[in-house]
């Protein structure tokens, strides 16, 4: 499956802003959310190929967001590839168990996230 069009999701707007411009890049479309209940709605609006999800967010964390949409129709589909500073092999396992399907630990090169892109 080529991805098109991938959702990026982070509570830092800088760090946002880094993994977008990274993507876009490479002429995919990008769509962005700063909470996990946004990337919930945006995830079902937009139906992206691939979600970028960040761990550490304020009300609702990237394992509770990947969890909700493993449970919605219209978005358990989606692979989702965590992005985070927690770097514990805890953390990675957790991370395949709620349903990922890849892990990059901050702070990531442009290669590691093309490289993850394209696996997709």
């Amino acid at each position: 499956m080529a991805v098109k069009k991938v959702l990026c999701v982070d509570d830092v707007k800088a760090d946002l802003m880094n993994i977008e411009k990274m993507v876009a890049g490479t002429g995919v479309l990008v769509v962005t959310a700063s909470s996990g209940l946004e990337a919930i709605a945006k995830a079902n609006s937009e139906q992206p190929d691939l979600i970028f999800l960040d761990i550490n967010m304020p009300d609702m964390d990237g394992f509770a967001t990947i969890r909700e949409l493993k449970k919605i129709i219209e978005t358990k589909s989606i692979p989702v590839i965590f992005v985070s500073s927690k770097d514990q092999k805890a953390d990675k396992i957790w991370a395949q168990m709620q349903g990922a399907i890849g892990y990059v630990t901050k702070p990531y090169t442009q290669e590691q996230i093309i490289e993850k892109l394209k696996s997709v």
